[in-house]
C-alpha cells in the first residue's frame, strides 16, 4: 500500500499552510475555578443538579471516569458520586471567551472562532515575525495563561482537519506539531472513531464492513465509500488522507442563539412555564447583547411528555435585544399554544435572523419598549462590575421550587 497522498475529491490540495487549533481546556470547569479556587484539585461537573439536565463540562479526573459532556447528570454522579455538581454561569463563559479571542487576534487577524472555547488561526503569514509554529504554538499557551490562568491545548498542522486532531491528541494542556510530512503516520493509526466527522452512526456502519482504522478508510476505494455513506464519503476518504481545502473564516455570523430548559418533572402549570420563558429570555438576551447583535425574529420550542416537538415564530417590529421584548414575544407565542396545551417536558427560546447592533439608545421616563435595552446596559455593568451577580426580574427572585413545581393536571369529572 502506498501512503502517497491523492488528491482531494475537489482538485488539487492547496499548499501547506501554518494552521493553528486552539482548544480550552474543560473550559466551563477551568472558569469555575477561577471564579471560586476553591474548586481547584477537586473532580467538578458543570450542570443543572436535576434529572434531565445534561453534562456541560467535566473535570479531567471526571472524564477519567467516563463522565462526558451531554452525558444525563443522573449517569454521571453514578460514576463519579464524589463530584461537586455546580451550576453554570453562561455569563462567566462569554466574558471569558471574548478575552480569549482578543487575545489571539493579538497573535494574527486571521482566526475563526468556532465555538465558545476554540478557534483557528492562520499564522502563515506569520511565520517570519512570530517565529517557528511551535514557538508560536507556545506563545499562544503563555499568553491565554498570562492574561486569564486558563488552560488550554494548542495543536498545529497543514490544515484545519490536522490541527484540530492534534490539538484533541495533546489535550490536556499540551502542544502537538504535526508538520506535512507526517501527517499520514499520525492519522491512519487512529481508530475510525477519533477522525473527526466520525459519528456513532457512521463509524457502526463503517465498522461493519471491516473499516475500523483511518488507515482502512484511506485504502478503501472512494466509489465504495461514497455507496456505503452517501455524498459524505469521498469527504472522509479526504480526511483519512490528511485533505483539508477549507480556509479560515474570520467573519463568522452567528445565524441564531438561544437557551433552553427540560424540566425535572413533565410541566402542565401554564404560569410555571411563563416564569421560565421569562427566565430563558434574560439569558438569550445577554447572549445578544455580549455578541453585539439584535434579532429581528423570536421563536419558541415546546416538547411534550410523549417526546413530541412544536416550534413558533414570530418577527419583531424592530431588531432588538431586550429581555422584556424577548420574552413578551415568546409568551405570546405561548399564549397562542394554550388550548393546545399538555405535558411539557422541555420549553426553549430562540432569536434569530439576527444583525449587528447599531448601538443607538434612547432613555426616557415612559414605559416604552426603547427603555428596556437602557435598563439591560444597567444590569450588563452590574453583572460586569460583580462577577456571579445576575440583576434580573422580580418574578424570578421567587423560590425556584415554588417557580416552577410541576402541578398534576386537574382530575376529570366523574
Amino acid at each position: 500500500m502506498s501512503n502517497e497522498q491523492p488528491e482531494a475529491s475537489g482538485g488539487r490540495q492547496r499548499p501547506s499552510a501554518v494552521i493553528l487549533h486552539v482548544d480550552m481546556d474543560a473550559f466551563f470547569v477551568s472558569v469555575e475555578i477561577l471564579h471560586d479556587p476553591s474548586l481547584a484539585n477537586r473532580p467538578v461537573i458543570v450542570a443543572h443538579d436535576s434529572g434531565r439536565s445534561v453534562v456541560l463540562s467535566a473535570s479531567y479526573d471526571c472524564r477519567a471516569l467516563g463522565v462526558r459532556s451531554a452525558m444525563p447528570i443522573s449517569r454521571a454522579k453514578q460514576l463519579a458520586p464524589h463530584a461537586l455538581v455546580v451550576e453554570p454561569k453562561h455569563t462567566l463563559y462569554y466574558e471569558a471567551s471574548h478575552r480569549v479571542m482578543d487575545a489571539l487576534r493579538e497573535i494574527t487577524p486571521l482566526v475563526e472562532q468556532v465555538s465558545v472555547d476554540e478557534a483557528f488561526l492562520d499564522v502563515t503569514g506569520s511565520l517570519r515575525r512570530l517565529g517557528r509554529p511551535r514557538e508560536i504554538g507556545q506563545h499562544v499557551r503563555e499568553l491565554i495563561w498570562e492574561r486569564l490562568s486558563l488552560p488550554c491545548s494548542v495543536g498545529i498542522g497543514p490544515n484545519k482537519f490536522v490541527a484540530k486532531m492534534a490539538s484533541t491528541s495533546s489535550k490536556p494542556q499540551g502542544l502537538l506539531e504535526v508538520p506535512p510530512r507526517d501527517v499520514v503516520a499520525f492519522l491512519h493509526p487512529k481508530p475510525i472513531r477519533a477522525l473527526w466527522g466520525v459519528g456513532p452512526k457512521t463509524a457502526e456502519t463503517l465498522e461493519r464492513v471491516g473499516i475500523k482504522t483511518v488507515a482502512d478508510l484511506a485504502h478503501t476505494p472512494r466509489a465504495t465509500l461514497s455507496k456505503l455513506l452517501g455524498s459524505s464519503g469521498a469527504h472522509l476518504h479526504d480526511l483519512a488522507w490528511g485533505i483539508d481545502q477549507r480556509g479560515i473564516q474570520t467573519e463568522r455570523e452567528e445565524k441564531s442563539i438561544g437557551a433552553e430548559e427540560t424540566f425535572a418533572s413533565d410541566v402542565w402549570d401554564f404560569d410555571s412555564l411563563e416564569v421560565e420563558i421569562l427566565k430563558l429570555s434574560h439569558k438569550v438576551a445577554r447572549r445578544l447583547r455580549s455578541s453585539s447583535a439584535v434579532a429581528r425574529g423570536v421563536t419558541l420550542k415546546i416538547k411534550f411528555e410523549d417526546f413530541s416537538t412544536i416550534t413558533r415564530s414570530v418577527t419583531l417590529g424592530s431588531p432588538s435585544n431586550a429581555a422584556t421584548v424577548v420574552a413578551q414575544a415568546a409568551t405570546q407565542l405561548l399564549k397562542n399554544e394554550r388550548p393546545r396545551l399538555r405535558a411539557v417536558r422541555l420549553i426553549g427560546v430562540r432569536c434569530d435572523h439576527l444583525q449587528e447592533d447599531s448601538g443607538e439608545r434612547q432613555f426616557t421616563f415612559e414605559r416604552a419598549d426603547s427603555n428596556w435595552p437602557a435598563l439591560d446596559t444597567v444590569a450588563d455593568a452590574i453583572a460586569e462590575k460583580f462577577p456571579g451577580v445576575s440583576p434580573l426580574p422580580a418574578t424570578l427572585l421567587k423560590s425556584p421550587a415554588k417557580a416552577q413545581s410541576p402541578r398534576l393536571p386537574p382530575e376529570p369529572p366523574k
